[in-house]
């Protein structure tokens, strides 16, 4: 194992992806299934998401999401990546985390995003609209002084119980978000590992400008990308099959479909641009078997000096999947 490796923290975030034959409850149960697997194998967090009105997506209350894991595991850290702020009222947000770290005090982390509903009807029932990310750092200062109890814009109001905890706080960067999470002196989370030439930019950018803060003293970057492994390096390709066939049938059918088997996916009569998103959406990621992966996981960490991995992968076979996390983790020098 490399020293690069060696010194980096290893976790997963799972976007509770439903599956061809499953039922949004089975996704659900799978996130909390797959955090005890996370925990045992020695991850250091494990993050649920946030996603609204996207049929493939079970996931769309992350803080109920993160009560059922933190419920059923019993070190690994939880949180959220992430709560998309532009959605919520920051008090409300203070207030779920307060009663999170309340009820799993030590273990709960706040990651936040700045996205808002990716279409115009969502955005109207979520009552928000594009422009609404653009508050994103106001209201990222807000919800930090609810937690903090400095927020002076709501005399004698409080965010109960969350004024007074410490909750780390953690910024998705999409856009503008590595430069606001450096100006408040926030710890980052940046992806994905198929832009390398984008995500070292953003990282530079990011520890260039960071300002220390009482949340963190000295800049933390968290690299977000697919991770695949498998025994062959076909085998892992094949993991990544479901998940790029799921996002080239959404950018040409407008809509996010559940995950397939990927020998379902292989058998298909696809369009040529289909095929092309397909074949686009398979490249890139950090795939193959042990030692493929832990050279390519070398060269991410040193090109980014990420401080942290944070593996994203979804795929339809739960066992291949729980397979790759061992063999990540034994990679990584886990448990």
């Amino acid at each position: 194992m490399s020293s690069s490796i060696a010194s980096t923290r290893f976790s997963f975030l799972d976007r509770s992806r439903t599956r061809e034959g499953y039922d949004a409850a089975q996704a659900l149960r799978d996130t909390v299934t797959l955090a005890g697997t996370a925990e045992a194998l020695g991850y250091h967090r494990f993050w649920v998401s946030e996603h609204h009105s996207v049929p493939g997506v079970a996931g769309s209350a992350p803080t109920v999401l993160a009560a059922a894991v933190a419920a059923a595991t019993s070190a690994i850290r939880v949180g959220t990546g992430g709560v998309m702020l532009p959605n919520h009222q920051p008090l409300v947000v203070a207030e779920q985390f307060g009663v999170l770290a309340s009820l799993f005090p030590g273990r709960i982390d706040m990651g936040l995003g700045r996205s808002v509903g990716f279409t115009d009807g969502i955005r109207r029932a979520l009552g928000r609209d594009k422009e609404d990310a653009g508050a994103f750092a106001a209201q990222l200062a807000e919800l930090l002084g609810w937690l903090d109890g400095t927020q002076q814009t709501h005399p004698h109001v409080h965010a109960l119980p969350a004024e007074g905890l410490r909750v780390p706080p953690y910024v998705l960067a999409t856009g503008e978000g590595a430069a606001i999470a450096a100006a408040a002196g926030l710890p980052l989370v940046v992806g994905d590992l198929r832009g390398r030439d984008r995500l070292v930019r953003a990282v530079e950018d990011y520890r260039a400008g960071f300002r220390p803060s009482g949340w963190a003293p000295e800049p933390y970057v968290i690299v977000a990308g697919t991770v695949a492994v498998a025994g062959t390096e076909e085998e892992a390709r094949r993991l990544l099959v479901p998940e790029a066939w799921s996002m080239a049938y959404s950018r040409t059918h407008g809509s996010f479909p559940p995950l397939a088997p990927a020998e379902r996916i292989e058998a298909l009569a696809m369009t040529d641009k289909e095929r092309g998103l397909f074949e686009s959406g398979l490249r890139g990621h950090l795939a193959g078997t042990e030692e493929t992966v832990a050279a390519g996981l070398d060269l991410v960490i040193k090109e980014t000096g990420a401080d942290e991995v944070l593996v994203t992968t979804s795929t339809y076979d739960r066992e291949a999947l729980t397979d790759s996390m061992r063999r990540l983790a034994r990679i990584a020098g886990l448990g």
